[in-house]
């Protein structure tokens, strides 16, 4: 009877060390590990980022904001610098789209090498916020999509042989790009836009691209750079 007791003891005491072993962040047997989301810092399968959490994004290094008359155009305007802000409004279990407002994309350092312009006043985009939609899928797609009210606009204030002139063009449907986890990176390329008021010396149409990263949690200590899982 007292060796069984002593080898019951034994059992308990191993038992006992064993669990204390096991790591913290460790599933017990029939629990589901939780789900890693589709919007993470630290790494793919990282830190989620919280709803909430401001994101932003200069332009690449090296790269310029376009506005060109057509796709294949190298004539319009051209930025040296823009910045890309966007909230977080969702943020679910991958595989799935994460959801975003964008609640700012400005301009600065505008050229142009229309004929007749002598400066760039200023390129604002107008009917903010817009939706932004952002999926695992392959390519990682992101699209924007404007608010029920008014579509996505884009305004040239442009400084001419004839005084200041304005361009306005809209974009119907949705805007359309790619994130990059390598770069960490959003892409759009040539964009339509079509001229919506105006003078007649605006082109009738503008093709939008730009590539914005690395995309940062500014919300985030440190502002950790995002990955899509």
């Amino acid at each position: 009877m007292r060796t069984r007791s002593c080898l019951a003891l034994a059992v308990a005491a191993a038992a006992t060390l064993a669990l204390g072993a096991m790591p913290a962040s460790a599933s017990a047997p029939g629990q589901v590990a939780a789900a890693t989301p589709v919007l993470t810092t630290g790494g793919a399968g990282g830190t989620a980022v919280a709803v909430g959490d401001v994101l932003v994004a200069p332009l690449a290094s090296g790269t310029k904001a376009t506005f060109y008359a057509s796709a294949t155009s190298t004539t319009g305007v051209t930025c040296g610098a823009s910045q890309f802000t966007s909230r977080v409004t969702d943020n679910p279990a991958a595989p799935g789209t994460a959801t975003e407002s964008l609640t700012g994309q400005t301009f600065s350092s505008c050229t142009s090498n229309v004929t007749g312009v002598t400066s760039v006043k200023s390129l604002t985009v107008g009917n903010l916020p817009y939706g932004v939609a952002v999926s695992d899928a392959a390519g990682l797609p992101v699209t924007l999509t404007a608010g029920s009210a008014a579509p996505i606009q884009a305004t040239a204030v442009l400084n001419s042989w004839f005084g200041t002139i304005t361009c306005s063009y809209q974009l119907s449907g949705a805007f359309a790009g790619n994130a990059d986890n390598v770069a960490h990176s959003l892409a759009f390329r040539n964009e339509h836009f079509v001229k919506s008021g105006g003078s007649g010396l605006c082109p009738g149409e503008g093709y939008f691209s730009a590539t914005y990263g690395p995309v940062a949690d500014s919300t985030q200590a440190g502002s950790p750079l995002v990955y899509v899982n």
